[in-house]
């Protein structure tokens, strides 16, 4: 016999995340969320105007703990997550969880992240794995007693304690109002591609730490063929036959971010990284691509792309 899921106690959590045409995905990830052994206070989705059935079929749950918002627009994750958390805020919760639609936390994920005394000044995140392989999601970046940062795959790789440092964590957030209200909202204009890298730095930046709660795991897929390039000193993570509009909105909004955190040199030096790597990867005939996704990011010409 399962044991009922525990009345909310500590800070009031939502969660939130975006869709947009991926009902199914939606509806999985809401039944995850309604078997957590310490329930979600509120669960928000960022609707971006899907056409799929997607805000019907989260209705007919009839669970009194969902809201979904109809955005009217597809304003990218970047903007449906801003949605879904801005609205969570001004309805009084005290913390955001940011997930995927397809990042669905195991049964005492929640539970775990706030089985110790809730501090509002870090941010806390579980650790991501891919049901398929075991290996985290994404290489997660692990910081040491001295500052330096490594990269760990797999949990065997983690340091010893219930806690570990780490940082640049978009996916599986838990994001205090005080943090919000010090870093400001998620910039919406990235769409998608972006957000989870500038928002976590500009975390970072305010002198908010990261660290993983070791205790709690979602599952969530991983890139099917992630290959790690290696340019001078650094490591730069891209998805093998990338479509179009998705490597455009990684290069555009990465070469945007480094000119702000680096200056011109910083966004140069990314903008030649990320053509070295994609024609290696993909084969020089994307070049073109890269080269028009650089000079919106140089431009700072953000938002949706056209058509």
């Amino acid at each position: 016999m399962s044991l009922p899921a525990e009345e909310s106690n500590g800070p009031k959590v939502a969660i939130v995340f975006a869709s947009y045409n991926r009902r199914e995905m939606a509806l999985e990830c809401v039944r995850r969320l309604r078997a957590q052994t310490r329930l979600p206070d509120r669960v928000i989705v960022g609707d971006n105007a899907s056409q799929d059935g997607t805000r019907e079929a989260l209705a007919a749950l009839g669970w009194d703990r969902l809201e979904v918002l109809d955005l009217g627009d597809n304003l990218g994750n970047a903007g449906g997550v801003r949605a879904a958390m801005e609205h969570a805020f001004a309805i009084g919760m005290d913390a955001v969880w940011i997930l995927d639609d397809d990042s669905w936390p195991r049964p005492d994920a929640l539970a775990a992240m706030l089985g110790e005394p809730w501090r509002d000044d870090v941010l806390l995140h579980p650790l991501q794995e891919d049901p398929a392989s075991g290996r985290f999601t994404w290489p997660l970046q692990v910081v040491a007693e001295d500052g330096s940062v490594t990269l760990a795959n797999t949990r065997a790789e983690l340091p010893d304690g219930t806690r570990v440092r780490s940082r640049g964590v978009w996916t599986g957030a838990m994001i205090s109002k005080k943090i919000r209200d010090v870093a400001g909202p998620v910039m919406g204009e990235l769409f998608i591609r972006g957000e989870d890298e500038e928002y976590p730095w500009r975390i970072e930046s305010a002198g908010f730490p990261t660290y993983a709660v070791t205790g709690a795991v979602m599952d969530h897929p991983g890139p099917a063929d992630l290959v790690q390039w290696r340019f001078l000193g650094r490591s730069l993570f891209l998805e093998r036959g990338l479509s179009d509009w998705k490597l455009h909105y990684k290069v555009r909004n990465m070469v945007w971010l480094k000119r702000r955190q680096s200056g011109a040199f910083g966004a140069l030096t990314m903008a030649l990284a990320y053509a070295l790597c994609v024609a290696s990867v993909d084969g020089p005939g994307r070049l073109p691509l890269v080269g028009k996704a650089f000079l919106d990011g140089w431009r700072g010409k953000l938002g949706r792309l056209a058509g």
